[in-house]
């Protein structure tokens, strides 16, 4: 289910004779604004673009904890990879490796910021390109806050990081 209202505010103006109708539609000042999830989650997120034939793809997330309580992200999931999985690049004799990951723990009053390199989620099995200033839509359940839907925007193929672009409040 999402987690967006829209509203919608029909202004009807008349300007040298001539009624003109606009349409605010606040669709875009609620996408671009971080998402609150439960009691005090602020999520930010970002992904990178892909090549037309790539069956993978990640996705990285900063999540802020203004809450008492500690919190779990617990999975994720998106409708354009066939599994969204919580992953984390480690160093291990030299050699970096990336493994799955059961849950991402969001202490309270702190953060968790994924970045390249490190905690992300990996897209697996794609059924579409990832394709630059798009946005990808991703579902994220904590153990406490339950079930949040996001959108995050994609950026570049080498993009390092988001830089201030898309947050989301729920």
């Amino acid at each position: 289910m999402p987690c967006y209202t829209v509203p919608l505010i029909v202004v009807t103006v008349v300007y040298e004779g001539v009624l003109v109708r606009f349409f605010v539609l606040f669709l875009g000042l609620l996408l671009s604004a971080p998402a609150w999830a439960g009691d005090g989650l602020v999520v930010e997120g970002w992904a990178r673009a892909t090549a037309s034939k790539a069956r993978t793809g990640a996705a990285y997330l900063t999540i802020r904890n203004n809450s008492a309580a500690a919190e779990k992200l617990l999975s994720s999931s998106s409708g354009v990879a066939k599994r969204a999985a919580l992953h984390n690049h480690t160093m291990a004799g030299g050699v970096m490796k990336m493994r799955p990951v059961e849950t991402v723990e969001i202490p309270a009053k702190g953060m968790v910021m994924m970045k390249p390199g490190g905690l992300h989620i990996m897209l697996m099995g794609l059924n579409t390109q990832l394709v630059k200033g798009a946005d990808l839509p991703l579902s994220l359940t904590f153990e406490k806050a339950g079930t949040i839907e996001v959108q995050v925007k994609i950026l570049g193929m080498g993009a390092k990081s988001m830089h201030g672009h898309q947050k989301h409040k729920n």
